[in-house]
């Protein structure tokens, strides 16, 4: 890689939402405990907001202190950039600060964490967003539903998005090239996809992989999943919300909307399930992928931008990335992930959750607005390092010096399939994505495992949602 930085800051953007969050489930569970005076003289009047650090160096820190400042120079604003390593090590870091008494205002949280905090830690924004519906009138317009609705619990909206991304899917041009192929149709196929995978592999050496994901809830075995038109959860939304459709999108985008999603009945078993497990143990078992492996694929921009890897699934974010990495604009390129009996996709977002601890709610209902302006994500977002959840900044012009060529895709996957949906996050999200993992790794050593292993996780899923956390 050329920027040793990009290592801590933007590939923690590929495990952003797919990183475990036990240690979130470890904040709920302590709640009651935690939720004591702050400690005296800590308090120096600021507002507090808790980011992830590699995710938000000093140049955005700055960004969003200095700007800030500008719009509510009455208001002091501190930023913590919690240095940690993932999610879960960043949750596991504020459950720290909580403990001592000195826990932020704000929290920056992913989609694993957003029905967690709801249920447990945060503060429905609603009455801040009816009072001030003609101010976020624009945001709603350039902002799609989905995200929105993703961030919504039981009827009431707990973050506005600032970002997502969705788990399209990457090519390497020159093993495009290499296999006399293609780059392939916005509507191609699963058995499209395994004829490119079997091109790839006969035109390259023992050492290149040609399909390569890693085992964890966004961008692994789920796309799959919802490609074959199911789920790992039973899947259904939540009475509500009409509050804020009604308010804000027209009836075409507000049709078949509710208050937040409800994952519920664990269905390891379904038929449609145990199929794309299979087909992912057929695929390894002609050596067009490797067996997944854990962790946020760290190492994945190396192999992928040499050659080493053919495709591989992932977001917005690794536009910036493979640029950092080396990589000319013609060089990579991305594509929707594959129909199969639908062509669903998956995302991930994130924004900032409000904590009932804090003592300084008004103020930070102002910085949540501050921070989803446009004006703030153009400077923020500048480096392509994620999706930005704001439709008017993906331009021609944002994506020509970068890369790819089809930078439509990333916000197309909203826009041309609505029902592209969020990963399966219930408030057990910890223990949930720890079984699945465990039992993915299991099921995919042969294709004769994947029953089996199926069994074993739909039983651990069935224990874990019944767990209250």
């Amino acid at each position: 890689m050329t920027d040793s930085h990009f290592s801590r800051r933007a590939l923690l953007r590929y495990g952003a939402y797919g990183a475990g969050a036990a240690a979130l489930a470890g904040t709920a569970a302590s709640w009651d405990r935690l939720t004591g005076a702050d400690i005296p003289g800590r308090d120096d009047g600021s507002l507090v907001v808790a980011t992830l650090g590699p995710a938000y160096g000093p140049e955005a820190i700055r960004t969003l202190t200095e700007g800030f400042k500008r719009v509510h120079p009455d208001i002091k604003l501190r930023i913590n950039a919690v240095q940690a390593t993932d999610w879960s090590d960043f949750f596991a870091k504020i459950l720290t600060q909580i403990a001592a008494g000195t826990a932020p205002d704000l929290v920056y949280v992913a989609t694993e964490g957003v029905q967690l905090f709801a249920q447990r830690l945060g503060v429905a924004l609603d009455k801040w967003v009816k009072r001030d519906a003609d101010e976020l009138r624009e945001y709603f317009a350039d902002v799609h539903p989905s995200l929105v609705e993703s961030m919504m619990y039981e009827g009431s909206l707990y973050q506005l998005p600032v970002e997502f991304n969705a788990a399209d899917i990457y090519l390497n041009n020159q093993v495009l090239k290499r296999a006399g192929a293609s780059f392939p149709a916005a509507d191609w196929t699963r058995d499209d996809f395994t004829a490119l995978l079997r091109d790839m592999k006969k035109s390259s050496g023992s050492q290149f992989t040609p399909y390569f994901w890693t085992n964890r809830l966004w961008g692994g075995v789920v796309p799959w999943l919802f490609a074959n038109g199911t789920n790992l959860l039973s899947e259904s939304k939540a009475p509500g919300g009409a509050w804020l459709w009604d308010s804000f999108y027209p009836a075409a985008d507000r049709r078949g909307r509710g208050g937040g999603y409800r994952w519920t009945t664990p269905q390891a078993t379904h038929e449609r399930v145990e199929e794309a497990y299979d087909y992912l143990a057929s695929l390894i078992q002609e050596d067009l992928c490797t067996r997944p492996e854990g962790g946020n694929g760290q190492n994945l921009i190396g192999v992928f931008s040499t050659g080493r890897v053919g495709v591989t699934p992932a977001g917005g974010f690794w536009a910036g990335g493979l640029n950092l990495a080396g990589m000319k604009p013609g060089s990579f390129d991305v594509q929707y992930f594959p129909r199969w009996r639908t062509q669903r996709m998956q995302f991930g977002a994130a924004g900032y959750a409000l904590l009932r601890t804090s003592k300084r709610q008004d103020e930070a209902w102002e910085f949540i607005k501050f921070a989803a302006r446009r004006d703030t994500l153009m400077r923020l977002f500048e480096t392509n390092q994620t999706t930005p959840a704001r439709r008017s900044m993906l331009t021609a012009d944002r994506y020509r010096e970068m890369g790819p060529n089809h930078w439509q895709v990333f916000y197309d996957t909203l826009d041309k399939f609505p029902d592209t949906g969020p990963i399966p996050a219930p408030p057990q999200v910890a223990e949930v994505e720890q079984v699945l993992l465990k039992h993915t790794g299991t099921a995919l050593a042969s294709r004769r495992s994947v029953a089996p292993a199926l069994r074993r996780m739909q039983s651990d899923l069935e224990t874990a949602m019944e767990r209250d956390v």
